[in-house]
């Protein structure tokens, strides 16, 4: 018996991605100043009338522009998928759901707790409004608990799937099965330095763990949360930021200061984008344990 998957007309997806300012603004000298920023990633699945986007961007001109290049592509926006609870991926909600208001914007349960606090007056005055200020939209709605195991799409489904830690403590990717698609969130990096900057080495491992989950669904294109806007959507970034983890535990294990972590990975890593992630990622974690160095040419 054929899956319904089978008999509907394939789907097409657009991926939009938006450069700012990462978090991380200061840091050693080495790292290239022209890669000082990150840009985020918001992918618009689509059927013949309607289309699903999973994600949004984090300023009020950034998320403008996805609602304009939304409205362009002439489909009705049915669902917005929030694939973890960093602002950065949903403080486009409101003007999204004013310009759609028949959308639905979902997430998994535990997204949407993390979501809550996220948006908490306190915390958005202190970080976000702080970081990038008069940038961020006044309206910070939250998603809804998805009450489904998969989105409907024109007869397709979308699954959403649980991944544990990776950079936030309760991820998730959206797998396309019909188009051997992920959408995964900041599980996968593609070109940019990874946000470790409050991670411990279980959560690490964790990712680890997260990245093998994606690789079982055999995708052929996969599509990172935070990724170069000419960067392709292969699955071979599921391996590399599985070996940049992997390097950095490694490092960490091998080398005493912030600094020398921080220059032992750019030079693996120079030509990744954001650099002060890195910076910020070795200050923590040689906060938390500075271990005696072994074997020095391992580095």
């Amino acid at each position: 018996m054929r899956d319904l998957d089978d008999l509907q007309p394939s789907l097409k997806w657009k991926v939009f991605t938006s450069r700012r300012p990462g978090l991380s603004r200061g840091m050693p000298p080495g790292a290239d100043p022209g890669l000082m920023w990150i840009a985020n990633s918001a992918t618009l699945i689509y059927g013949e009338r309607d289309a699903v986007l999973v994600d949004t961007f984090l300023t009020i001109a950034q998320n403008r522009a996805l609602v304009d290049a939304i409205v362009f592509n002439q489909r009705d926006l049915t669902s917005i998928y929030v694939t973890h609870a960093h602002g950065d991926h949903f403080f486009g909600l409101a003007p999204l759901l004013e310009r759609f208001p028949h959308a639905r914007a979902v997430a998994l349960p535990q997204v949407v707790r993390a979501m809550a606090r996220q948006v908490a007056p306190e915390y958005l005055a202190r970080f976000w409004r702080t970081a990038f200020p008069g940038q961020i939209p006044e309206r910070t709605p939250i998603a809804d608990v998805l009450d489904a195991d998969a989105i409907d799409l024109e007869g397709h489904r979308l699954v959403p799937i649980a991944l544990g830690s990776t950079d936030a403590p309760s991820s998730t990717c959206l797998h396309v099965p019909s188009i051997d698609l992920v959408v995964a969130g900041d599980a996968v990096y593609n070109g940019t330095h990874l946000h470790l900057t409050d991670s411990t080495l279980q959560s690490r491992r964790t990712w680890l763990s997260a990245l093998d989950t994606i690789d079982m669904l055999e995708p052929r294109y996969v599509i990172a949360g935070h990724k170069v806007p000419e960067g392709d959507d292969g699955p071979r970034h599921v391996d590399e930021t599985r070996r940049y983890l992997r390097d950095f535990m490694r490092l960490d294990d091998v080398t005493m200061t912030a600094r020398e972590l921080f220059e032992a990975m750019l030079g693996r890593y120079p030509n990744r984008a954001n650099p002060g992630a890195l910076w910020s990622a070795a200050q923590a974690v040689k906060r938390v344990r500075r271990p005696q160095p072994a074997a020095a040419a391992m580095i």
